[in-house]
């Protein structure tokens, strides 16, 4: 593959001539940052992140996510997630912002659907949770919010934070004349309405928040598979760690997955999880949060066809009915 799919200039401040490089590859899945495989001819690899030019369209929160992507692999457990080897996060610098990591071993799990033994998907949705939770439990600083500070510094509290993001993705849909179920004010009220119940959450964590099976790494044969690495956290603020259900059960409900949950269990600070009225509350804030950066964000990168078809089809339904779900909650206080 040609070298040139990584830019020179990123190459140079690694101190890697081109001769040293044996092959360099774009790598599919991303829908933000240009990534590439880059193997080295003594036998490492190293994956390469680079941003879309500032002056693209993106959403609010999109500004400086390598900064967030970056703060992720810090923190967390080396032995589940890429190291970073070398980073650059100043857009004004002579390279350009950019991450080079580690490459770590496996596959994306969705590969693998329907080559899994017997009882293996269990086995690793277990392991997964108590990745999970051990990654919750790590320290974290004592303000809550994107660690990019692209909507603004770390907030005191996590209402004030979580009312930032959606605050800054219903503004994002109004300068996008995104197509939503509801309008933009509409869709503010409701969730405005219940967030009396983010002051539930008093110490900030680590939140992933695209744990989709796409971003988890399988390692190893069939019937002796391990969850070999936990990649992109560009996604990743400090916040309420419930919220990380959301992507663990994309379009579903984490309390369906009893693996994952016992493997959570384990690991997590609070240990087991308790589906009261308030979690579930919360976790209907996340889901509509998430389905709003979903059906957004389909301007600002010219989705069209069947993944346009596909993302209103599936997505916009799941947000009514979960702005349904929320004001139910707030009808049955008042």
């Amino acid at each position: 593959m040609p070298i040139d799919s990584v830019p020179a200039d990123v190459l140079g401040a690694l101190g890697t001539p081109p001769g040293l490089v044996a092959s360099c590859e774009p790598l599919t899945g991303g829908t933000y940052n240009a990534v590439s495989l880059v193997r080295l001819t003594d036998g490492r690899e190293h994956v390469v992140k680079v941003p879309p030019p500032a002056a693209g369209d993106r959403l609010s929160y999109e500004h400086d996510l390598l900064v967030n992507e970056v703060t992720f692999y810090r923190a967390a457990d080396e032995a589940t997630v890429p190291v970073v080897v070398r980073a650059e996060l100043d857009p004004a610098a002579p390279t350009g912002p950019y991450v080079v990591m580690s490459a770590r071993p496996g596959r994306p799990w969705h590969e693998l659907t329907g080559t899994m033994a017997d009882g293996e998907e269990a086995r690793l949705r277990t392991e997964l949770g108590r990745i999970v939770g051990r990654l919750h439990g790590l320290p974290a600083p004592g303000g809550f919010g994107y660690p990019s500070q692209a909507l603004g510094p770390l907030a005191p509290t996590w209402r004030q934070a979580f009312t930032t993001m959606t605050d800054a993705v219903l503004a994002d849909a109004r300068t996008y004349a995104a197509r939503l179920p509801r309008t933009a004010a509409e869709t503010a009220t409701v969730l405005g309405g219940a967030s009396y119940a983010l002051d539930d959450v008093t110490r900030p964590a680590l939140v992933h928040f695209d744990l989709w099976q796409g971003n988890i790494l399988v390692t190893g044969e069939p019937g002796a598979r391990r969850v070999g690495g936990v990649i992109d956290g560009e996604r990743m603020f400090w916040g309420d760690p419930a919220a990380d259900f959301v992507s663990l059960a994309l379009l579903g409900d984490i309390a369906d997955d009893k693996d994952f949950l016992a493997g959570y269990g384990e690991e997590a600070p609070g240990g087991p999880v308790e589906f009261d009225g308030p979690l579930r509350l919360r976790l209907a804030l996340y889901r509509a949060y998430l389905y709003l950066i979903m059906l957004v964000e389909t301007v600002p990168r010219g989705t069209s066809g069947d993944q346009l078809e596909w993302t209103w089809n599936e997505v916009a339904p799941r947000l009514e009915a979960t702005l349904k779900e929320i004001e139910s909650a707030t009808r049955v206080r008042g």
